[in-house]
């Protein structure tokens, strides 16, 4: 049995969104949690936060970028198909309380995705939620209509300075950190993993209390193959079973990082020999067209 695809929608350049009949997941579903979904059965797994869900109607949502072979090829697929594998929810829950203080949440990207169904929660609690959601440019800064319905202050840092302040998260969140009673909240930043040491340097210097959502190498999910081990706090923790969320002030970031560029070399030869592969198809396919126009 395959998991039908109820709608896909394209919110920024190369990033696209996928609802998924998925009524088992979306029953037992928390903020924090995440699913592995294979398009195929020749295709890779790939680890996906939830972004959102509806119990009583069975589906869930789930936002991808189109960055390497696998995620290029699952761009393809349209509603109406389906997906050979989604397993999950997978993970711990985001643990969630209410604080003395704001509870400030960090966008790095697409880490918009999985930081904005826990801000959900965290507002549904009563908390002063403030967000900051940082891009290259405006049109990369995804579910900004969603962000501040929850919000009480979204602010924004861009690159090229589109929108918001022209510079990174951490510029406004030091500015931020200073003009509130920060030390009595939580900041939750979420993005790539620059991001979220340079976030951890921050409130370091501050003394606020920090969270970060890791998203190491994953092969099964399930704590068995040992891909995703990770460093906190000094002890191996796997981000499968463990995670995926962690103090960031535990975290070694500079581990995760050296991590990430195992496979660099790999992952970039499949998607050469994938867009090439595709060109071809797509010459040979023009070429046939001619032909039959002739």
């Amino acid at each position: 049995m395959g998991y039908k695809i109820i709608k896909k929608e394209y919110i920024a350049p190369a990033i696209f969104s996928l609802r998924v009949e998925a009524p088992l997941i979306a029953s037992k579903a928390r903020p924090g949690n995440f699913v592995i979904l294979r398009y195929k059965d020749t295709g890779e797994r790939i680890p996906l936060t939830l972004v959102d869900w509806d119990a009583r109607e069975g589906w869930v949502d789930l936002i991808i970028q189109e960055v390497g072979k696998s995620t290029k090829e699952l761009g393809n697929v349209q509603a109406g198909e389906e997906l050979k594998d989604l397993l999950g929810p997978l993970g711990k829950p985001f643990p969630l309380d209410k604080y003395n203080g704001p509870v400030i949440g960090i966008a790095g990207g697409l880490g918009a995705a999985p930081l904005y169904p826990i801000l959900v929660a965290l507002h549904d609690l009563g908390n002063e939620v403030i967000t900051i959601s940082g891009a290259r440019n405006r049109d990369l800064l995804i579910l900004r209509e969603e962000l501040s319905q929850v919000s009480d202050r979204l602010l924004f840092a861009t690159d090229d300075g589109s929108v918001g302040r022209k510079g990174f998260v951490t510029d406004v969140l030091r500015e931020l950190l200073a003009e509130t009673k920060a030390q009595e909240g939580m900041v939750i930043a979420i993005g790539p993993v620059p991001m979220m040491a340079a976030v951890e340097k921050v409130t370091r210097e501050f003394n606020v209390p920090t969270m970060v959502s890791l998203n190491s190498l994953m092969i099964d999910g399930t704590g068995m193959c040992g891909g995703c081990r990770v460093t906190v706090g000094g002890e191996t923790k796997f981000t499968c079973v463990d995670g995926p969320d962690f103090d960031a002030h535990e975290v070694d970031f500079d581990e995760i990082l050296r991590r990430q560029r195992f496979y660099r070399d790999q992952e970039q030869e499949s998607l050469k020999y994938y867009e090439n592969h595709v060109c071809n198809l797509q010459k040979a396919a023009d070429e046939l067209e001619k032909t039959q126009n002739k």
